[in-house]
């Protein structure tokens, strides 16, 4: 039986169907997940993230990226250390960063590999088109909230469900490496459980802050 990847919840239904996947709903968070037999092997998701030709001199892609960065650059001091979670191939965010003397690591389980990366704390993570492809994002959620600092951002951009009627139609659904998909009440949901504060930037990205208590 297929639990909710956020909140472990067994009581999904299905939310839309097409030839290819079924997609389920949690019920408690309103998470939209794609079950576990639909999940591209390891060596399959790899096929599909090498086709990407992201690369820091494509002025396209950081102008893309500026919809994170920018908003990011106004809430983060010159002496914050910051990671990019799943930065694919061709970082950069890290360049961008650097261009205005901030540090950000680099990581990514297929490309940047560090795990030493994950033993230390930032001021700051960005996970720009990443947690759409996190098959155990609740597990992700506790990582991140350890890597945070107190007083630390967490800056997200992923296309955020709307309704049925716009999900039937919604490309972003027909990627195969997409598998989980959130609204704006799944992100409320993981705030509450982890004590964030939740701030909406625009359509596509949100900062969790993981304020000083």
């Amino acid at each position: 039986m297929n639990k909710c990847p956020v909140c472990t919840q067994i009581s999904l239904q299905k939310f839309y169907q097409n030839k290819q996947r079924i997609f389920l709903q949690c019920s408690t968070c309103k998470l939209i997940s794609v079950p576990t037999e639909n999940h591209l092997s390891s060596v399959d998701e790899k096929v599909q993230y090498d086709k990407h030709q992201n690369n820091p001199e494509d002025l396209d892609y950081r102008k893309f990226l500026s919809r994170v960065f920018d908003p990011l650059l106004k809430q983060i001091s010159q002496n914050s250390l910051g990671l990019d979670f799943g930065c694919g191939s061709g970082p950069t965010i890290s360049h961008m960063a650097n261009e205005h003397g901030i540090k950000v690591y680099n990581y990514d389980l297929y490309y940047f590999n560090q795990p030493e990366l994950l033993e230390r704390q930032y001021d700051f993570i960005t996970m720009t088109e990443v947690i759409e492809h996190i098959a155990n994002p609740r597990l992700l959620f506790t990582k991140l909230d350890n890597l945070l600092k107190q007083g630390g951002l967490l800056a997200i951009m992923t296309k955020r469900v709307m309704n049925i009627q716009a999900f039937s139609s919604w490309h972003y659904k027909n990627d195969p490496t997409h598998i989980c998909f959130y609204s704006l009440e799944t992100f409320e949901w993981i705030a509450l459980k982890l004590g964030w504060r939740l701030e909406v930037i625009d359509k596509d990205v949100i900062f969790f802050h993981k304020d000083n208590h």
